[in-house]
């Protein structure tokens, strides 16, 4: 793996993960840490962004990283409040502005000689998101563009390879954001645009190689893209001492686990099936908190792999297919940021499991990731399915678990995604699912009042699941599937469709 390239400080702001998205989109290697985490081998990186945050700095709370490390010996390209707060800490002016300045805004004013703009002309569109004006820059602190009502729209320090935007390169809003990125990664700090698929599979396999050796390793398996990928990038690195587990946890999707197994046949994966589903449903026997649900899923999953683990002789790694959107949702950065929500598969191992961790994929966006199953020639079908939570239909059940809502669940979403399929929609989607809710409604059916189950039916476009944008699906559609989901599946008699985005909204509605 490309390491060490760029580092983004995070003090808690809604674009942090954009901005890796777009210098990762240049085949630059990039990773995010807490702006407090700051790592001891800072001077090994090439570059440092400081990322936006809901915060003014004259909160008293407000990110107050040191940055004597980094400022004036790395190249920093700092970002909204990362800008504001390098002017106020070298003694600029910051002050409230009269009117928040949040959407559109066009460069008046360009330093054509700055390195920073090369290729950016004037009238260039940014996307304007802050509460705080840079009202005087400090001494050495040279202006580089203005807005129309923005003086200090960029600056740069003298004799230094410091630069500041008040803007966001990273949304789209910015028509050229990505230039904005290239001029400074590229062209300034000199940063080389290496981590392409195949070098990240090439330096992956000889980095497994060189840490796992001959020791043996069990992997989850899941049927869904970032196992699967992790699989063939280990049967890649170490064959035979491979050990692939797939878990019938009882949350699968309708006849998922039969389908998952004959799917790796022929992939040279050597798999073994498990059906602990009676072992979960006891686990989440009584659990309606949905981050209690994850914990006791992750603990069940713990408990399968040990003692499948100690079936084979001299197992010393569990293997897990955690992408960077895992790790990101959750740690929580001290203040700005809060834990999203844990993942069952992030956060390490119980002091009894003698395993260690390998994972990865750790650093990659889920595109990322399907990009490299494609330069490992893993079939496209099987690259396009859709995300499926690791808790499995446990998050979209609402309330406490039963087998009888489980089945019930598994018959609407065969149903949905059936239907996403026959109808040619599937593929245009990033991941649909449906959601059983803890309510009732009144119908009637025949001559007879009902009172019975509602679901939400969910269908979502991405390209990384760090946002998320609902799916606009045809009415015809959406009709033809509540009608055959309420004819079909004892037990609901309301098909409702959820229409938000994320954010504000998650994916998953636990």
């Amino acid at each position: 793996m490309q390491q060490h390239q760029v580092l983004i400080l995070d003090f808690g702001s809604q674009y942090t993960q954009l901005i890796a998205r777009r210098v990762r989109e240049l085949n630059i290697f990039c990773e995010i840490v807490p702006f407090n985490h700051i790592p001891n081998n800072i001077g090994s990186f090439q570059a440092v962004i400081l990322s936006g945050s809901p915060f003014s700095v004259h909160q008293k709370d407000a990110p107050q990283p040191n940055l004597s490390l980094i400022k004036g010996k790395i190249p920093l390209l700092a970002v909204c409040y990362g800008a504001q707060f390098l002017a106020q800490q070298a003694g600029g002016y910051v002050t409230p502005s009269e009117v928040r300045e949040y959407g559109r805004a066009h460069l008046t004013k360009i330093d054509a000689q700055s390195p920073l703009f090369t290729n950016i002309p004037l009238q260039s569109q940014v996307w304007m998101s802050h509460g705080d004006t840079i009202a005087k820059l400090p001494i050495n602190f040279k202006n580089l563009a203005s807005t129309e009502t923005v003086e200090n729209a960029a600056f740069c320090v003298e004799n230094e390879l410091t630069f500041a935007i008040q803007f966001h390169p990273e949304v789209y809003h910015t028509t050229d954001g990505l230039t904005l990125l290239k001029n400074f990664l590229v062209n300034i700090a000199k940063v080389s645009q290496t981590f392409t698929p195949a070098a990240f599979v090439e330096t992956s396999i000889a980095e497994l190689k060189a840490k796992i050796k001959s020791d043996k390793v069990v992997l989850g398996l899941s049927g869904g893209v970032d196992s699967t990928v992790a699989g063939v990038l280990l049967n890649k690195a170490i064959g035979k001492n491979l050990y692939c587990i797939f878990v019938n946890n009882g949350l699968l999707r309708k006849n998922e686990f039969e389908s998952v197994l004959a799917q790796y046949k022929g992939m040279g994966l050597n798999i073994k099936g498990v059906d602990a589903s009676q072992r979960f449903l006891n686990a989440l026997k009584g659990i309606s908190d949905p981050e209690q649900k994850r914990k006791a899923i992750g603990k069940a999953f713990i408990e399968v792999f040990d003692a499948e683990a100690k079936r084979i002789n001299d197992v010393n790694w569990l293997a897990q297919g955690t992408i960077y959107p895992d790790v990101i949702e959750s740690v929580s950065v001290k203040g700005p940021s809060a834990t999203i929500k844990s993942h069952h598969n992030v956060g390490g191992l119980p002091d009894y499991m003698k395993l260690q961790i390998v994972e990865p994929l750790r650093m990659l966006f889920k595109d990322e990731v399907r990009r490299i199953g494609k330069t490992l020639n893993i079939d496209d079908e099987l690259l396009g399915r859709h995300p499926f939570p690791g808790p499995g239909l446990a998050i979209r059940i609402l309330g406490a678990i039963t087998s009888e809502k489980v089945n019930c669940l598994q018959e609407v979403d065969a149903i949905f995604i059936e239907g996403l399929k026959s109808w040619g929609l599937y593929e245009k989607v990033w991941q649909a699912g449906a959601i059983l809710l803890p309510i009732n409604s009144v119908g009637v059916m025949g001559d007879e009042r009902t009172y019975e189950k509602v679901v939400a039916l969910r269908a979502v476009s991405s390209t990384d699941g760090m946002t998320a944008d609902w799916v606009d699906l045809p009415y015809k559609f959406l009709q033809s599937i509540s009608n055959k989901i309420i004819n079909n599946v004892k037990g609901v008699n309301r098909v409702v469709y959820d229409i938000s985005s994320k954010p504000p909204a998650t994916i998953e509605w636990e």
